[in-house]
């Protein structure tokens, strides 16, 4: 029996004005993950969601979601999707707009709504005009998670919350996932928030996929190396995804494979120490986890 799909992407691009937003994506999040979207700002992670949501179309290429493709009629009440800007209705109150959630959705948990509300303490009365950026965001997820969608977007959700809030919500979400099966993908640059969360992985830059797949595979095929200064020349350098020398150490992050030559001091990376050696170094340094080759366009812009 086939598994299921949250997103299946291929060759997935979509273009604006100025140039490429999304290039040659080829992705799939398997349905059930916490599936992590990281890259610097303008990479391309808005636009993979909105694409998702069916908010945008692509320009090229095919992304199906939960089977249908993006955008279909019958997504609608299966896929949530909470944007950067949290568009709200700033004349309703916080009450109303849970009301309306529940009479727009044929699918409604009361209950996980309020929960969500009463946690931050807001005033049913309040007008969301009113609220601040984390106020906001907290009466988003209400809506998003109240509807009981199948798959959950969100697109850098906690970047307004205080730690309080933030440590609250995502256990929230935990939950959902682990008692609906709820499959989540969101994009976030708050890269400890990711930590012991998510368990799959897309890493966008420059437009393209330089990461896919379960997280678990992607750091067991990676070393982070340090060692003397003078070792750094000993490391393939197919194999080096960034390398560089502090007082007189040199720490690399490396595909595992190759054998070691040299006194180097061999560690499994954390998920940080994966994202920052990929960030900070060439964007052409693909590997065999990577879900492209990364073909340079000069046209390309950010997202």
């Amino acid at each position: 029996m086939a598994q299921e799909v949250a997103l299946e992407a291929t060759g997935l691009g979509r273009k604006y004005r100025g140039g490429w937003a999304l290039r040659d994506c080829d992705v799939t999040v398997p349905a059930g993950r916490i599936c992590g979207v990281v890259g610097p700002n303008g990479a391309g992670k808005s636009t993979l969601l909105s694409l998702a949501a069916g908010q945008l179309k692509p320009t090229e290429g095919q992304l199906t979601v939960l089977g249908a493709p993006a955008g279909a009629p019958e997504l609608r009440a299966r896929v949530a999707y909470v944007p950067q800007d949290k568009p709200l209705y700033p004349g309703l109150t916080v009450a109303e707009t849970i009301r309306m959630g529940r009479e727009l959705n044929p699918v409604w948990d009361e209950t996980l709504a309020q929960q969500i509300i009463d946690q931050g303490e807001l005033n049913p009365k309040a007008r969301i005009g009113s609220l601040s950026g984390g106020q906001r965001t907290r009466v988003c997820l209400a809506l998003a998670l109240g509807k009981l969608p199948d798959l959950l977007l969100l697109d850098e959700p906690m970047a307004d919350l205080d730690p309080l809030a933030r440590h609250q919500l995502m256990g929230t979400l935990m939950s959902a996932a682990a008692q609906r099966g709820t499959s989540i993908v969101l994009s976030s640059h708050i890269l400890p928030e990711l930590d012991g969360v998510i368990d799959h992985l897309l890493l966008v830059q420059r437009g393209r996929i330089r990461l896919a797949g379960d997280l678990e595979e992607i750091l067991d095929g990676h070393r982070l190396l340090t060692g003397p200064a003078t070792q750094g020349a000993s490391l393939a350098a197919e194999s080096v995804v960034e390398q560089r020398v502090s007082g007189r150490r040199a720490i690399a992050l490396v595909r595992t494979g190759d054998p070691l030559d040299g006194e180097w001091e061999s560690e499994r990376p954390s998920l940080e120490d994966l994202l920052l050696g990929y960030l900070r170094g060439p964007a052409d340094a693909a590997g065999p986890a990577d879900g492209l080759a990364d073909r340079k366009n000069p046209n390309e812009v950010a997202a």
